[in-house]
């Protein structure tokens, strides 16, 4: 039991979605990708890639927790007409589709989880990732809100589950958005660019601790 609690501590997952919204394409899931089996402080990377539906992201991603049993999370979507990486600071407990997602549903003003606290913030360590991706040269800003499509019921659904699960209370997590990718539209972001992006978020939030909210 020892040896598995101190392997799986030491991955790290990173989620991005699949394309939505009639686009071929989403940086999110690209990126993650690019980024699946390296290491990083001594952690290695897990990706994967949820569907862009309310509720089925969620099991998809419960059940990676349970499997993985990361240090870390980081999910990442994209959010088209945005500038910069943007390192999301709370997720409200609302889903509200602007569009349907790619199972054709479209939520109004329902819980992400009913019963469960208006909202919760990120654990991740956001103004010092700021800064290190500043360093970097990258467009970067910390976000007041992660919107409340399936990314921000996926943010939701994630600091939920590392506030009320056992298994998961060491866990650190949060959100990130990254622009179109250039071919998708302005402003964009090149490909190589959003992967190191995440790199030097990753590098950051493994090397200390998140804010005080966890």
């Amino acid at each position: 039991m020892h040896s598995h609690t101190r392997s799986s501590r030491s991955r790290v997952l990173l989620t991005g979605f699949d394309a939505f919204g009639g686009a071929t394409l989403n940086p999110s899931g690209l990126a993650v990708q690019a980024l699946h089996g390296r290491q990083v402080r001594g952690h290695t990377v897990v990706a994967a890639q949820l569907p862009t539906v309310f509720g089925a992201s969620m099991q998809v991603l419960d059940a990676l927790l349970a499997k993985h049993q990361p240090a870390l999370v980081i999910c990442v979507g994209q959010a088209g007409g945005r500038s910069a990486i943007s390192l999301e600071r709370v997720a409200i407990n609302v889903d509200d589709a602007p569009i349907p997602d790619n199972a054709g549903a479209r939520p109004v003003d329902m819980p992400v989880v009913p019963g469960a606290p208006a909202a919760y913030f990120s654990s991740l360590p956001i103004k010092a990732m700021l800064a290190a991706l500043q360093r970097e040269g990258l467009p970067v800003e910390v976000s007041p809100s992660a919107g409340s499509f399936v990314c921000n019921h996926v943010f939701y659904g994630l600091m939920h589950a590392l506030a009320t699960r056992p298994d998961l209370r060491l866990t650190r997590g949060g959100f990130v958005h990254v622009p179109w990718l250039p071919e998708q539209g302005t402003p964009g972001l090149p490909l190589a660019d959003v992967v190191r992006g995440l790199h030097v978020a990753l590098r950051c939030a493994l090397a200390g601790p998140g804010p005080a909210q966890k």
